[in-house]
């Protein structure tokens, strides 16, 4: 699995004023004998603006963050200019696109991915004769 989100030196970043349109949620990714695990955090995405999108090897990441100013306030300072989350991954071969399982508590967002029949580990039987 490789991660397809581009990376920009902070200057970059600050030179062009779109020079990222999302932010990069960050990611942690276990890997065990029967597939992965992806634990990424998207604090203030409400489940109903969480999107998970798979499109053949690749897995997108999407929530947009709801952060409301009281009525009649504007924020005096911000440091969250942009309102969504986005990464994307490539996914290997060896995994089950289609049996992706995901579960959101408390903006965790946590997917489990199994590998493929014939990717995961079996015990052969020996044959004495």
């Amino acid at each position: 699995m490789s991660d397809n989100a581009t990376l920009r030196r902070p200057e970059q970043a600050e030179t062009s004023p779109r020079a990222t349109e999302a932010l990069q949620p960050p990611v942690d990714v276990v890997e065990d004998s029967a597939g992965i695990t992806l634990y990424a955090d998207l604090p203030g995405v409400p489940k109903d603006r969480l999107h998970l999108h798979v499109e053949a090897d690749t897995l997108t990441i999407e929530g947009e963050i709801a952060l409301p100013a009281p009525e009649g306030l504007e924020p005096f300072h911000s440091e969250v200019g942009l309102a969504r989350y986005r990464r994307v991954f490539t996914l290997s071969k060896e995994l089950d696109a289609e049996r992706v399982a995901a579960e959101f508590v408390q903006g965790v967002l946590t997917l489990r991915i199994p590998k493929v029949e014939h990717a995961q580990p079996r015990r052969i039987a020996v044959q004495v004769g």
